[in-house]
């Protein structure tokens, strides 16, 4: 499985989280074998009224198919369809809350119409993915950010983009790190740890979110709305769950 999620970000097929803060069109898995790709997953983001980024768009190819997904809206081979949509191997189901799409190949993508995007492959696909992703190898952080120089992730980032010579984006700063961030662990540690959680600390690595939650905290920068306190806890819930474990009822009326 890998996943975006919140403020900018990401984890790998391999289980790397980064942080990558791009706002034009990225590869964010795709096949990537020489002859014959089997599919694509492209994702653009951009920021919000409350200066939050969240997905605006996802195009998938699969096989011969194209599917644009926007919120509340799917569009395949340039035709606006009706949710559920079946039509060769391709399956589209939309609530009010979650996106999915399932493709008979060996793929399920799951995005909230918002900031977090999930996608699920079959095993067949080891070592031949590329994206932000990574290749799905199962080793972790070498060949991603290694790879023959010193990367950091905003370089691996900037590598994945689509050439649009009409789109007006710019590369974020490969020379500006990303703040790193060492307060709030205990708070981090102790929303992460609840009860709530109690079935997912065997199946996680917990330590990635807590890191990924006080990342989300310094970038508050103590402005604390929902966005930046919920986004990471929400994604370990739906991590969690994915990995057959059951979150018990976190939220409350007065947090997220």
């Amino acid at each position: 499985v890998c996943s975006t999620w919140g403020n900018n970000h990401f984890k790998t097929f391999d289980g790397d989280i980064y942080q990558f803060p791009g706002i034009c069109e990225y590869n964010f898995a795709s096949d990537c074998r020489e002859s014959y790709k089997e599919f694509s997953v492209h994702i653009q983001r951009v920021l919000n009224s409350n200066n939050h980024p969240e997905i605006q768009y996802i195009l998938v190819t699969i096989k011969d198919f194209t599917v644009y997904l926007r919120p509340k809206l799917a569009v395949v081979d340039g035709r606006i369809v009706k949710t559920p949509y079946y039509s060769s191997g391709i399956l589209i189901e939309s609530t009010d809350i979650y996106t999915k799409v399932y493709a008979k190949l060996g793929m399920t993508l799951i995005w909230n119409q918002a900031d977090a995007l999930m996608v699920e492959l079959d095993s067949k696909f080891n070592n031949h993915t590329c994206g932000l992703c990574g290749d799905y190898n199962g080793v972790p952080i070498y060949n991603e950010f290694i790879n023959g120089g010193d990367y950091n992730s905003i370089t691996y980032g900037n590598l994945q983009k689509i050439s649009n010579p009409s789109a007006k984006c710019e590369d974020p700063d490969e020379t500006q790190a990303l703040p790193s961030c060492n307060g709030h662990r205990d708070e981090c540690e102790r929303l992460l740890t609840s009860p709530a959680f109690d079935d997912c600390r065997l199946r996680l690595n917990l330590e990635m979110y807590i890191q990924a939650c006080m990342q989300d905290k310094c970038a508050c920068n103590g402005n604390e709305d929902s966005f930046c306190l919920c986004s990471t806890i929400s994604e370990y819930s739906r991590q969690c769950s994915h990995a057959g474990g059951r979150p018990g009822e976190w939220r409350t009326q007065h947090f997220c």
